[in-house]
């Protein structure tokens, strides 16, 4: 009976660390999803090109931000040899995780830069 319950509470134990570590790491950062599409011709890239940045709250800027750093990523995975093809194109789909203080860090840059360009249209 001691080892039966012994067994059970490290059990447990080892359950609620699992979920806890799940939840904390949500918590702190956000997915999304990007398509992108990679244009093979003999076996070489001929073009990259994001197509799709799912995020219904970004705003334009942070879209353009997310699919630069997608461009990068697939421009990265571009030789692999599960991704190279003779001719054809290839879709990837990808998720990017962002600290939710580096996308607000990120948006705070654009007001930023809004804000510069109005002083200098006003000063010109």
């Amino acid at each position: 009976m001691k080892y039966l319950i012994g067994i059970l509470t490290i059990i447990t134990f080892f359950i609620t660390e699992f979920t806890v570590a799940q939840v904390g790491y949500q918590k702190d950062s956000l997915q999304i999803k990007v398509y992108a599409k990679i244009d093979y011709v003999n076996s070489r890239v001929v073009n990259i090109k994001v197509s799709k940045v799912f995020c219904d709250y970004c705003s334009q800027f942070q879209k353009e931000k997310i699919a630069q750093e997608a461009y990068r990523r697939a421009y990265l995975v571009r030789n692999d040899k599960d991704v190279n093809l003779i001719n054809g194109n290839y879709k990837h789909a990808m998720y990017i995780r962002v600290s939710k203080k580096d996308f607000a860090k990120l948006k705070r840059y654009n007001d930023k830069e809004k804000d510069t360009t109005i002083i200098e249209k006003i000063i010109d």
